[in-house]
């Protein structure tokens, strides 16, 4: 005779989140809905190699981090920080690899990308690829996310006359991109 089947356990019951937890869950989901198209965006602009990833991270962080927000109106500001260290540190890991070149290197955009991009909006978003990583993060910031000096400055970790200099320096380049094609 074989022996009896052991009893199953019995169901484990869901434990209810603590205050602070619930707390969390709705603050990270709010700001999930209100700012992940933009964030993934940046992502996009800032040559993250995997945007998707780096937005997801940059979630990740926020709600590791979340009872040490001493603002939760900061935590826009804070994930737009880590989307940008995130994108910065994957950009210096895919140049070290510096894989030989091959013809399945280069991205390839969508069709329905490259038909809905005028012939000047690709040209800019290539010589935007093509600055230097704080020059794109300066002007990415500046122009298509609205933000000032000082929150450039706090986003990038570095000062507000640095922002100048990044930004100035990468419009001339962008518009010597964009004179050369005309």
């Amino acid at each position: 005779m074989s022996p009896a089947p052991a009893p199953a356990p019995p169901p484990v019951e869901a434990r209810p989140l603590d205050p602070a937890g619930l707390e969390r869950e709705a603050g990270v989901a709010r700001l999930f809905e209100l700012h992940y198209s933009s964030m993934l965006r940046l992502a996009v602009l800032l040559g993250a190699d995997d945007p998707e990833n780096v937005v997801a991270e940059a979630y990740y962080q926020i709600y590791r981090r979340w009872r040490r927000l001493r603002d939760v109106a900061a935590a826009e500001a804070f994930l737009r920080s880590t989307v940008c260290d995130l994108s910065r540190v994957r950009t210096r890991q895919a140049a070290r690899r510096e894989q030989p070149p091959g013809p399945s290197d280069e991205t390839v955009a969508s069709a329905e990308n490259t038909a809905l991009l005028r012939d000047d909006q690709r040209v800019l978003i290539g010589a935007l690829q093509h600055l230097p990583a704080r020059q794109r993060e300066a002007l990415v910031l500046r122009h298509w996310l609205g933000l000032k000096e000082s929150e450039i400055a706090a986003a990038m970790g570095i000062t507000r006359g640095s922002v100048k200099t990044h930004t100035s320096r990468g419009i001339a380049a962008l518009t010597q991109a964009m004179e050369a094609r005309r």
